[in-house]
């Protein structure tokens, strides 16, 4: 009968620390221990205001098109070279 598990190598001695290398860990994660995590009510409130200006900007750009359509001069040309026509 074959075995189903074969056991790993034999244990080995942990690995030694240089300090050198906790050294550059220590500061490598040092700037992560100076910036303090954002709060959820910080993302919340930056979302809103992304939502606010995106949709300030919506309305504006439909408001200029709203605008051009209606005061759009070559229309307006060509209703009174019609009714120019329309009166000869």
């Amino acid at each position: 009968v074959s075995q189903a598990f074969v056991c790993g190598p034999s244990a080995r001695a942990a690995p030694e620390v240089d300090a050198r290398v906790l050294g550059a860990t220590f500061a490598g994660l040092s700037p992560l221990a100076v910036e303090q995590p954002a709060s959820a009510y910080d993302s919340v409130v930056a979302m809103l205001q992304s939502w606010l200006v995106g949709g300030i900007a919506l309305v504006l750009i439909y408001g200029a098109a709203l605008v051009a359509a209606v005061a759009n001069p070559l229309t307006k040309r060509r209703l009174e070279v019609r009714d120019q026509v329309e009166r000869k």
